[in-house]
């Protein structure tokens, strides 16, 4: 165990990945990285799905890293978190824990095992707005042919769910495709690979379930208070699907009951895409150890020892 580098527990949204991650760095002494492209920002707390109480476990706080690190409104984005994810493992690192990665981010994930080459993309005003007013399907279409170009596994489905992911994805892509990165500008890193699998329709019940808590624990209310604090209400909608189906309800768009059920469709789909990227992963030669949701948290965190020990 000691000769382990680091732990990253993956899975799709509702699949309970952060208890089994908290659980494990119990068991270890590890610290957890939160692998989340929004639970880094503040004060966005439900609508995240940072579920802070994971990290307790009886009266023992478990470290966590990269959550709470941006304002609301700002755009933190991948090259941003491959350095701060460096950061918190170098540091864990050097006082002897063990680092556990936990999140289902696949684009997150994969750059940092993988060592993708990035670079900062300043914003391009004239391409976008020579993109404005396009709609998603068209924006995917341009997205598609630039990654070919470059020959980019960056921007999959699962995180250019919206038209201005998809432009800031085209952006990078365009920038990239105009300004060649150096090769590998930070080193892969050595993981073991635990992917919660969860099963379909028990995967569909965790996600409604789960849905009514967070709008009965005052999502509503937390967007109503970011607005209320100067974040344009346009802007919101760049965070995920639970920000821009809520928002369009707080402002009006939208009913309750309609806002509910799009976004109970919309969040089963991510899930879906979350495991897609997961498979495509394994496909570009990563080992992924699939354990059972389903297990008990004993049984989970034995098999993960399991693995760490062979």
């Amino acid at each position: 165990m000691q000769n382990q580098k680091m732990i990253t527990i993956l899975g799709p949204t509702a699949s309970g990945k952060t208890s089994v991650a908290a659980a494990l760095a119990l068991r270890t002494g590890g610290e957890i990285i939160s692998a989340d492209s929004r639970q880094v920002y503040r004060r966005m707390d439900i609508g995240t799905g940072k579920d802070l109480a994971d990290y307790t476990i009886g009266d023992v706080h478990i470290p966590y890293h990269l959550i709470d690190i941006a304002d609301p409104g700002t755009k933190y984005n991948l090259f941003q978190y491959q350095q701060d994810f460096h950061t918190a493992y170098n540091d864990i690192r050097s006082r002897g824990k063990l680092p556990i990665l936990c999140g289902g981010t696949g684009l997150y994930i994969e750059a940092v095992l993988g060592g993708y080459s990035l670079s900062p993309v300043p914003q391009n005003q004239k391409l976008r707005e020579s993109l404005e007013g396009k709609s998603l399907d068209q924006l995917t279409q341009m997205l598609v042919h630039l990654k070919q170009k470059n020959g980019s596994k960056m921007h999959n489905r699962t995180d250019v769910d919206t038209a201005q992911r998809a432009i800031r994805a085209i952006e990078i892509e365009t920038y990239n495709l105009e300004h060649p990165t150096p090769e590998r500008q930070m080193p892969p890193v050595d993981s073991l690979v635990i992917g919660i699998n969860i099963d379909r329709e028990l995967r569909r019940e965790k996600i409604t379930r789960r849905l009514k808590a967070r709008l009965e624990e005052g999502m509503c209310d937390e967007i109503r208070s970011l607005i209320d604090g100067g974040v344009n209400p346009d802007d919101l909608i760049y965070y995920g699907l639970e920000y821009k189906f809520v928002t369009e309800y707080v402002v009006g768009k939208t009913s309750y009951e309609e806002m509910f059920r799009q976004l109970e469709i919309a969040i089963h789909q991510f899930a879906k895409r979350q495991m897609t990227w997961f498979r495509g992963m394994e496909r570009r030669g990563y080992t992924i150890h699939w354990i059972d949701a389903a297990q008990s948290m004993d049984e989970k965190v034995e098999s993960i020892m399991s693995l760490m020990n062979e």
